[in-house]
């Protein structure tokens, strides 16, 4: 079956089991569930019931959906995505993004967990991502091009709604949160990125690391939606400190962020 078939398919089943098309959707990082709890009118679906689409085998990562009202926005949350690491193609990973672009998503907001590159900057700040840099070594694009969704060469200049970032500053600065602007790099994983791979990211311009979020922009950019990424420092990445990283550790740092993130949203919700 054509991929365009697939997508049309598992539009067609969340559509039926929602009570209005959404206008914006958030794709929550690990440990960032709890914001689907704000949501009024809600309605539930399972990843798993969804046709062809994929599931999460990540610790922190609850997989489902949740649609409804959130400060008076029709949204639609992604509590938990999948990662290439996982096993997952390209056309998987953005399989969800798409799904929601033909569902009437217009805008898209993207959070993640990341390890910080500025070390005058510690762990549970939050970012506005200004940009992203690619190095998974591949790219959701490849292949035949979907012309229904976006052109063949998408620009990615504006990757993310500059006035999305502006937005997102005022929000933080009503709900006295630190809010600092920088640059996302992506990597594969699973694997942590080494010191010298830490070097090489800060030598480019990065100021954050992580293993999502790049892939499902891309996509989104095809398709012609605002993006607003909001990135946590969950740690200090590789030879930044002798400490080892683990997953536990960032789902801590996160669980510690949450709230924060949690009114950054509705907040940037209410701006928007």
């Amino acid at each position: 079956m054509h991929i365009s078939e697939k997508i049309q398919q598992a539009a067609a089943f969340i559509r039926d089991k929602i009570s209005a098309n959404p206008e914006i959707a958030v794709i929550l990082g690990s440990g960032l569930g709890a914001l689907a709890d704000n949501i009024e009118n809600r309605d539930i679906i399972n990843y798993g019931d969804i046709p062809f689409w994929p599931r999460s085998t990540v610790v922190g990562h609850a997989g489902r959906l949740v649609a409804g009202i959130l400060h008076g926005k029709r949204v639609i949350v992604m509590q938990g995505r999948v990662h290439f690491y996982e096993g997952y193609s390209m056309e998987e990973v953005t399989f969800p993004v798409r799904v929601l672009g033909l569902l009437g998503v217009k805008s898209l907001i993207v959070t993640n967990a990341s390890g910080g590159i500025n070390t005058s900057v510690p762990p549970g700040t939050l970012y506005t991502i200004t940009d992203h840099i690619n190095f998974m070594g591949t790219n959701p694009l490849i292949g035949e091009n979907l012309d229904s969704f976006g052109p063949r060469f998408p620009d990615m200049t504006h990757a993310y709604d500059s006035s999305y970032i502006e937005k997102l500053n005022i929000a933080a600065e009503k709900e006295n949160i630190r809010l600092e602007r920088g640059v996302y790099m992506g990597f594969s994983g699973p694997s942590f990125e080494t010191p010298a791979e830490i070097r090489m990211a800060r030598a480019l311009g990065a100021d954050l690391a992580g293993m999502s979020t790049v892939p499902e922009v891309i996509v989104a950019g095809h398709m012609g939606m605002r993006v607003c990424g909001i990135s946590c420092v969950a740690n200090y990445a590789a030879g930044i400190t002798d400490e080892k990283l683990t997953h536990a550790e960032v789902l801590e740092a996160i669980s510690a962020a949450s709230e924060s993130v949690i009114r950054l949203i509705c907040a940037f919700l209410a701006e928007i």
